[in-house]
């Protein structure tokens, strides 16, 4: 009589099955947790990364605070229908200076991962003003009121200071610089330079319409343009990093 015809006695008695499945279960979790005790990082790394500029992260904690992550996720996941329609699927370092991140599962609207730079500056404040003049069949509410919601930075610095604390590698120039940079990456007639060069591939210029002021608009909309933007995906290959 092999095992598995033993497998009733198992199945009748509560202790047995008990003591079986904690076996199972412990046996699981180690498989799964020892690694990590040995394992440096267990987020590869990806070329382009790099942390959220002031501007950014303004615009992020906006799309927290406004709930937009309950209607849009921001992971593409690896299934060639996924793909097909939203882009390269989501790697786990996009994430990784996100606290916490946006991945989500429910989608009333698309999925936002690679939303960057695919729609004007312009699209996206009508959008948000009214969503349905753009997208007729949108069941989103109205942001119109960000534009009125002007930002002072006066806090920008300990922003960056409590992310930093929380591993985000912020160094002391941006630390410095950073509400002088949430107002340069928003003016069109602002010297950049060293904005650019602490934060590559940022999006320069005025994101909703009046280079005058500097509102809450302007952080979304730079935050949106931003995703999916850092890597470079026609120079990655999935199996084996960067060719």
């Amino acid at each position: 009589m092999s095992i598995l015809d033993k497998h009733h006695i198992i199945e009748k008695n509560a202790s047995y099955l008990l003591i079986g499945s904690l076996l199972v279960v412990s046996i699981g979790g180690i498989v799964e947790i020892a690694p990590l005790f040995y394992l440096e990082n267990t987020i590869e790394k990806v070329e382009g990364m790099r942390p959220y500029s002031p501007l950014e992260l303004k615009g992020r904690d906006i799309y927290v605070r406004e709930g937009c992550y309950a209607c849009h996720s921001q992971m593409i996941r690896p299934f060639r229908d996924e793909v097909e329609r939203y882009g390269p699927y989501s790697l786990a370092a996009e994430s990784m200076y996100d606290h916490p991140f946006q991945w989500g599962s429910k989608r009333t609207g698309p999925d936002l991962a690679r939303v960057g730079a695919r729609y004007s500056n312009e699209w996206h404040v009508q959008h948000l003003i009214e969503p349905r003049s753009v997208v007729p069949e949108s069941v989103m509410p109205s942001y119109g009121f960000l534009l009125n919601e002007e930002l002072t930075g006066n806090l920008m610095e300990e922003h960056l200071r409590a992310n930093l604390a929380v591993g985000v590698p912020y160094d002391e120039a941006m630390l410095e610089n950073a509400r002088a940079d949430l107002f340069a990456q928003a003016d069109p007639n602002a010297d950049t330079a060293g904005l650019e060069e602490r934060y590559p591939k940022a999006v320069l210029g005025d994101f909703d319409g009046d280079p005058a002021r500097l509102t809450e608009m302007d952080a979304l909309v730079a935050y949106l343009q931003m995703l999916g933007t850092l890597v470079d995906f026609s120079s990655y290959d999935p199996t084996s990093g960067y060719r």
